[in-house]
């Protein structure tokens, strides 16, 4: 591709939980003078559970941080299937489902408008010991991305949790100056304890983010996420 000179390249993943769990650091060593990249198609289908649930919503969040840390390679990026009908569907998973009167909103579809609300402007560099926050080794199943969003003033900074126990959070803002102040916290957070659970048509609002406000001492924010949670933590910069 690279010699055809090609400006993007679409790639395409429905693949299953352990895949998504290895991919945190798929474009951290992308050739940045080559092809950009499309993920023109992508879900996380459950292995034995090709339907909506939680888990999989989760393991696409944890997903999308490598493709906000590397949206510089990364133009664009869509879940799909989109739109499916209750009793005419060709496969699933599917982000809204419908029938002839109601449409629901799936977990999958607020992970992608936490990102979508929540995109920023600045990609930020966000590390533990020095190394990028992929899911890798000794990292606990967190994954991270940072982005500043200059029109706002604001830092936020998405994690995920994907493991199976609570996990200590420590953001320590390096880099600003004496007089910049950071206040208006908030948290908005995704998780649900049954992990194979969605919204349904009966039930459409059992998964939804809440935000809740958090306090930031300095430039340091300390707090305990919980298992299996996606948290949106945002800043504002005075």
């Amino acid at each position: 591709m690279k010699r055809l000179k090609v400006d993007l390249v679409d790639e395409h993943f429905y693949r299953p939980e352990s895949w998504f769990l290895a991919q945190g650091a798929r474009y951290d060593n992308y050739d940045r003078k080559g092809p950009k990249v499309f993920a023109g198609e992508y879900a996380c289908h459950g292995k034995g559970k090709k339907w909506n649930h939680y888990h999989a919503a989760l393991l696409e969040a944890a997903f999308m941080t490598g493709l906000e840390r590397n949206a510089d390679i990364v133009h664009m990026a869509t879940y799909a299937p989109l739109f499916a009908h209750v009793e005419g569907w060709q496969w699933r998973p599917d982000m809204i489902w419908f029938d002839n009167l109601n449409s629901v909103r799936t977990t999958s579809y607020y992970v992608q408008q936490l990102y979508a609300q929540n995109k920023g402007t600045n990609v930020l560099p966000l590390t533990m010991n020095k190394k990028n926050v992929t899911g890798a080794e000794g990292q606990n199943g967190l994954f991270a991305s940072a982005v500043y969003d200059k029109d706002k003033n604001e830092l936020i900074v998405k994690v995920a949790n994907t493991s199976a126990t609570a996990q200590p959070i420590s953001l320590n803002f390096e880099g600003l100056k004496k007089q910049d102040v950071l206040s208006n916290g908030r948290c908005i957070k995704l998780r649900s304890l049954d992990l194979d659970k969605d919204n349904t048509l009966e039930q459409p609002f059992a998964i939804v983010p809440q935000e809740t406000p958090v306090s930031i001492e300095g430039n340091v924010f300390t707090t305990e996420l919980e298992p299996t949670t996606f948290a949106v933590y945002k800043f504002t910069k005075k």
